[in-house]
């Protein structure tokens, strides 16, 4: 009888292949997914819910301004375009494309300090070892 070999960190990889989260453009990937992890919570995926609480806690610590914090719901948690974004925050669209990339910059620092201190995430969308 053949034994059947489990990878406990398939997951954990396809997960980092799939978003850098040490860049800006990893963390944009994953904002855009947001409505996606928010789906597979609500059937019971625990890695769901995991990612959300990260990247919550992530924009937490960034030092996010108003303005930035405000694009980012709007844009990624909101699903409205930058466009609708800027209107409803009473800027041009290219203001509120700033404040959102500057925002996602500041998360991806966030990313980054956790990958170089071993809090779960890696660098370059790749594990180690």
């Amino acid at each position: 009888m053949g034994t059947v070999k489990i990878d406990l960190h398939r997951k954990d990889r396809e997960f980092n292949a799939a978003y850098a989260l040490d860049n800006a453009e990893g963390v944009k990937l994953l904002l855009a997914d947001y409505r996606k992890f928010v789906s597979r919570k609500r059937c019971g995926d625990y890695a769901a819910v995991e990612v959300l609480i990260d990247i919550h806690k992530a924009i937490e610590l960034a030092g996010l301004t108003v303005r930035q914090r405000q694009a980012i719901e709007l844009v990624y948690f909101g699903e409205l375009t930058q466009a609708e974004a800027g209107e409803r925050m009473g800027i041009t669209q290219q203001k509120a494309e700033a404040h959102a990339s500057r925002a996602i910059e500041k998360i991806a620092d966030i990313y980054y300090y956790w990958a170089s201190h071993g809090e779960g995430y890696t660098t370059g969308g790749r594990i180690d070892g």
